[in-house]
């Protein structure tokens, strides 16, 4: 995830090369096509916070009927976390592209935001890579095969690509440029910082293909067992394994939105360009990385949580559903309205 700010970095490192000092000054027309881009980019990164905190605010009686007023449990605490880190993030990740706010006058150096932003796009998936183990653990009937599979493989990934991002942030440098009076924060990476981009960008992949491919196998079983013996319970179960696969597939959707988006910026064309149809593909990477982590990263929780709510509320089917809600017990009154 931390991809993104890597490849504005490299967009901005193509106009100024050689500057390499603290608060560096660029002035006359080369920086007027620095200074445009990044204008038009700040205005993509005001829309992802706008969207952030406008789906907080769209699920924010879901959130308290289901988040706030439940027993407490490890699910609460990562929702919690996600969307609540979302907010503020949102807003700290813009700050590199406006121009008008200087990051010396508010005390942040470059290099302070740019540890601040990559590493906050590593713990957040990896917080949304446990939701996902807990899912797959309840649809898989609480197998302790299948939970120590997963765990290795999310430990394994996740080891790897923080090394990886160690490696990058030893060698980047964080400094604030002005250009004709506009200040913006230009990132500068040492290395072959592609192929370690291309690498964690593998990783990932590999894992999000796992998790949705094991999601629909165990659905796909479970469709097939309730049709061919006709179970009375089948229509209750088949529900929410419907609601878990459909809010997992467009998880993996944006995901895969994300995924197309950052290996096309990685070209040589547009790597270096400062065109605008490059500046809207890096602010429609910035908008979807921002909906992926912080808009349906907390979604994947409240969907289960709202069906279960509803079942209580309509039905006393629900205990049916208690090896399916993340092996918790969820208390909601009977009479909520998701």
């Amino acid at each position: 995830m931390f991809i993104t700010v890597m490849l504005m970095g490299l967009a901005m490192r193509a106009l100024n090369d050689g500057i390499s000092s603290t608060n560096a000054i660029l002035n006359g027309p080369s920086s007027w096509p620095l200074i445009s881009s990044t204008v038009l980019l700040s205005y993509w990164s005001v829309a992802g916070s706008a969207v952030v905190l406008y789906d907080w605010v769209l699920t924010l009686r879901q959130e308290i009927e289901l988040i706030w007023n439940q027993r407490w449990s490890l699910m609460t605490v990562l929702y919690l976390i996600i969307r609540y880190i979302g907010i503020p993030f949102s807003v700290v990740n813009s700050l590199p592209s406006i121009t008008v706010i200087s990051l010396t006058d508010l005390g942040v150096s470059g290099n302070i935001l740019i540890y601040t932003i990559n590493g906050t796009n590593v713990v957040i998936p990896a917080m949304l890579s446990v939701i996902m183990i807990a899912r797959l653990h309840a649809m898989y009937q609480g197998s302790r095969m299948m939970l120590i599979f997963l765990v290795v493989i999310f430990l394994v990934v996740n080891i790897i690509c923080a090394v990886i991002m160690a490696i990058v942030l030893e060698h980047s440098v964080g400094e604030e440029l002005t250009a004709s009076g506009a200040y913006m924060c230009d990132f500068q990476y040492g290395g072959d910082v592609q192929l370690l981009i291309g690498m964690i960008w593998a990783f990932n992949s590999g894992w999000q293909v796992l998790t949705l491919c094991l999601s629909i196998w165990v659905a796909a079983k479970y469709f097939y067992n309730f049709r061919r013996l006709g179970l009375s319970t089948g229509s209750t179960i088949r529900d929410c394994f419907r609601v878990l696969i459909k809010s997992h597939v467009l998880y993996f959707a944006s995901f895969v939105c994300v995924s197309c988006l950052q290996s096309g910026l990685l070209s040589p064309e547009l790597e270096n360009s400062t065109s605008t149809g490059a500046q809207i593909l890096y602010g429609a990477l910035q908008i979807l990385v921002d909906v992926q982590m912080f808009v349906l990263g907390p979604r994947l929780i409240l969907s289960v949580r709202g069906y279960h709510a509803q079942l209580v509320t309509n039905s006393d089917a629900a205990t049916s559903m208690n090896s399916i809600v993340f092996q918790e017990r969820v208390y909601v009154p009977t009479s909520s309205i998701v």
